[in-house]
Protein backbone atom coordinates (compact mmCIF):
# COMPACT_ATOMS: atom_id res chain seq x y z
CA UNK A 1 0.00 0.00 0.00
CA UNK A 2 2.85 2.35 0.85
CA UNK A 3 4.44 1.59 -2.53
CA UNK A 4 1.21 2.47 -4.30
CA UNK A 5 1.02 5.83 -2.51
CA UNK A 6 4.63 6.63 -3.40
CA UNK A 7 4.05 5.55 -6.99
CA UNK A 8 0.97 7.76 -7.22
CA UNK A 9 2.85 10.64 -5.59
CA UNK A 10 5.72 10.23 -8.06
CA UNK A 11 3.34 10.25 -11.03
CA UNK A 12 1.59 13.38 -9.74
CA UNK A 13 4.92 15.09 -9.08
CA UNK A 14 6.17 14.29 -12.58
CA UNK A 15 2.93 15.50 -14.14
CA UNK A 16 3.05 18.74 -12.15
CA UNK A 17 6.70 19.51 -12.84
CA UNK A 18 6.35 18.57 -16.51
CA UNK A 19 3.38 20.93 -16.84
CA UNK A 20 5.24 23.65 -14.96
CA UNK A 21 8.28 23.22 -17.21
CA UNK A 22 6.10 23.44 -20.32
CA UNK A 23 4.39 26.58 -18.98
CA UNK A 24 7.78 28.12 -18.16
CA UNK A 25 9.06 27.43 -21.68
CA UNK A 26 5.99 29.00 -23.28
CA UNK A 27 6.32 32.07 -21.04
CA UNK A 28 9.96 32.58 -22.00
CA UNK A 29 8.94 34.15 -25.34
CA UNK A 30 5.72 36.02 -24.58
CA UNK A 31 5.99 38.53 -27.44
CA UNK A 32 6.94 35.99 -30.13
CA UNK A 33 4.31 33.57 -28.88
CA UNK A 34 1.69 36.33 -28.98
CA UNK A 35 2.64 37.18 -32.57
CA UNK A 36 2.38 33.52 -33.59
CA UNK A 37 -1.01 33.23 -31.88
CA UNK A 38 -2.19 36.43 -33.58
CA UNK A 39 -1.08 35.15 -36.98
CA UNK A 40 -2.93 31.86 -36.44
CA UNK A 41 -6.17 33.62 -35.46
CA UNK A 42 -6.05 36.46 -37.94
CA UNK A 43 -5.11 34.24 -40.87
CA UNK A 44 -8.32 32.27 -40.33
CA UNK A 45 -10.43 35.44 -40.03
CA UNK A 46 -8.86 37.19 -43.02
CA UNK A 47 -9.02 34.14 -45.28
CA UNK A 48 -12.66 33.56 -44.27
CA UNK A 49 -13.46 37.21 -45.03
CA UNK A 50 -11.87 37.00 -48.47
CA UNK A 51 -13.65 33.73 -49.17
CA UNK A 52 -16.97 35.31 -48.09
CA UNK A 53 -16.75 38.03 -50.74
CA UNK A 54 -18.39 36.88 -53.99
CA UNK A 55 -16.04 36.61 -56.96
CA UNK A 56 -17.91 39.30 -58.86
CA UNK A 57 -17.32 41.79 -56.02
CA UNK A 58 -13.49 41.72 -56.04
CA UNK A 59 -13.61 44.90 -58.13
CA UNK A 60 -15.81 46.62 -55.51
CA UNK A 61 -14.59 49.88 -54.02
CA UNK A 62 -16.78 52.04 -51.73
CA UNK A 63 -15.65 55.30 -53.36
CA UNK A 64 -13.45 56.14 -56.35
CA UNK A 65 -10.65 57.17 -53.95
CA UNK A 66 -10.56 53.80 -52.17
CA UNK A 67 -8.87 50.59 -53.24
CA UNK A 68 -10.77 47.64 -54.67
CA UNK A 69 -11.30 44.50 -52.64
CA UNK A 70 -8.95 42.71 -55.06
CA UNK A 71 -6.28 45.34 -54.42
CA UNK A 72 -6.70 44.77 -50.67
CA UNK A 73 -6.02 41.05 -51.17
CA UNK A 74 -2.95 41.71 -53.33
CA UNK A 75 -1.70 44.16 -50.69
CA UNK A 76 -2.21 41.59 -47.91
CA UNK A 77 -0.23 38.97 -49.82
CA UNK A 78 2.70 41.37 -50.22
CA UNK A 79 2.48 42.58 -46.62
CA UNK A 80 2.54 39.01 -45.31
CA UNK A 81 5.62 38.06 -47.29
CA UNK A 82 7.40 41.33 -46.50
CA UNK A 83 6.63 41.61 -42.79
CA UNK A 84 7.03 37.93 -41.93
CA UNK A 85 10.35 37.82 -43.76
CA UNK A 86 11.50 40.98 -41.99
CA UNK A 87 10.52 39.70 -38.55
CA UNK A 88 11.88 36.18 -38.97
CA UNK A 89 14.94 36.87 -41.10
CA UNK A 90 13.75 34.12 -43.47
CA UNK A 91 13.98 35.06 -47.13
CA UNK A 92 10.53 35.21 -48.67
CA UNK A 93 9.92 33.14 -51.77
CA UNK A 94 9.34 34.98 -55.01
CA UNK A 95 5.90 36.50 -54.72
CA UNK A 96 3.53 35.53 -57.50
CA UNK A 97 2.76 38.25 -60.03
CA UNK A 98 -0.67 39.41 -58.96
CA UNK A 99 -2.95 42.13 -60.23
CA UNK A 100 -5.91 43.80 -58.57
CA UNK A 101 -8.07 42.48 -61.39
CA UNK A 102 -7.06 38.83 -60.93
CA UNK A 103 -10.00 36.52 -60.23
CA UNK A 104 -10.89 35.29 -56.78
CA UNK A 105 -9.67 31.77 -57.59
CA UNK A 106 -6.18 33.21 -58.18
CA UNK A 107 -6.09 35.59 -55.22
CA UNK A 108 -7.38 33.28 -52.47
CA UNK A 109 -4.68 30.60 -52.97
CA UNK A 110 -2.01 33.33 -53.10
CA UNK A 111 -3.29 34.74 -49.80
CA UNK A 112 -3.30 31.29 -48.20
CA UNK A 113 0.27 30.68 -49.38
CA UNK A 114 1.39 33.97 -47.87
CA UNK A 115 -0.11 32.98 -44.52
CA UNK A 116 1.57 29.56 -44.76
CA UNK A 117 4.89 31.36 -45.25
CA UNK A 118 4.17 33.51 -42.18
CA UNK A 119 3.34 30.52 -40.02
CA UNK A 120 6.51 28.66 -41.03
CA UNK A 121 8.86 31.64 -40.91
CA UNK A 122 7.62 32.86 -37.52
CA UNK A 123 7.87 29.40 -35.92
CA UNK A 124 11.41 29.89 -34.61
CA UNK A 125 11.34 33.60 -33.78
CA UNK A 126 12.13 34.25 -30.14
CA UNK A 127 12.20 37.27 -27.88
CA UNK A 128 16.00 37.36 -27.59
CA UNK A 129 16.19 39.32 -30.88
CA UNK A 130 13.44 41.91 -30.28
CA UNK A 131 15.96 44.74 -30.01
CA UNK A 132 17.84 43.91 -33.22
CA UNK A 133 17.45 46.39 -36.05
CA UNK A 134 15.77 45.19 -39.24
CA UNK A 135 15.35 46.86 -42.62
CA UNK A 136 11.86 48.27 -42.96
CA UNK A 137 10.08 49.50 -46.05
CA UNK A 138 11.34 52.75 -47.55
CA UNK A 139 14.93 52.15 -46.42
CA UNK A 140 14.15 52.80 -42.77
CA UNK A 141 15.28 50.60 -39.91
CA UNK A 142 13.41 49.65 -36.79
CA UNK A 143 13.68 47.07 -34.04
CA UNK A 144 12.32 43.60 -34.68
CA UNK A 145 9.94 44.20 -31.77
CA UNK A 146 8.62 47.34 -33.45
CA UNK A 147 8.17 45.38 -36.70
CA UNK A 148 6.06 42.88 -34.74
CA UNK A 149 3.84 45.72 -33.54
CA UNK A 150 3.46 46.99 -37.11
CA UNK A 151 2.60 43.42 -38.14
CA UNK A 152 -0.15 43.21 -35.50
CA UNK A 153 -1.55 46.61 -36.47
CA UNK A 154 -1.53 45.61 -40.13
CA UNK A 155 -3.69 42.56 -39.46
CA UNK A 156 -6.24 44.68 -37.61
CA UNK A 157 -6.30 47.23 -40.42
CA UNK A 158 -6.62 44.60 -43.14
CA UNK A 159 -9.39 42.67 -41.43
CA UNK A 160 -11.39 45.79 -40.56
CA UNK A 161 -11.17 46.97 -44.17
CA UNK A 162 -12.29 43.58 -45.49
CA UNK A 163 -15.10 43.48 -42.91
CA UNK A 164 -16.29 46.96 -43.94
CA UNK A 165 -16.29 46.00 -47.62
CA UNK A 166 -18.30 42.87 -46.79
CA UNK A 167 -20.86 44.85 -44.78
CA UNK A 168 -21.20 47.39 -47.61
CA UNK A 169 -22.21 44.41 -49.75
CA UNK A 170 -24.78 43.18 -47.18
CA UNK A 171 -22.51 40.35 -46.00
CA UNK A 172 -21.47 39.57 -42.45
CA UNK A 173 -17.75 39.36 -41.74
CA UNK A 174 -16.65 36.06 -40.17
CA UNK A 175 -16.29 37.44 -36.64
CA UNK A 176 -19.84 38.85 -36.77
CA UNK A 177 -21.47 35.63 -37.95
CA UNK A 178 -23.42 33.56 -35.42
CA UNK A 179 -21.49 30.61 -34.02
CA UNK A 180 -22.40 27.37 -35.70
Amino acid sequence: MMRTKFGLLAILLLAFTGGALQAQQSESNPVSNAVRKLEATESKNIIAAVEEMPADKFGFRPTPQQITFGHLVVHMVGANYGLCSMISGVKAPAMPKLADSDPKDTLVPALKSSFDFCEKSLAKVDDSTLGEQVQFFGGRTMSRGNAMIVFAQDYGDHYSTAASYLRLNALLPPTAQPRR
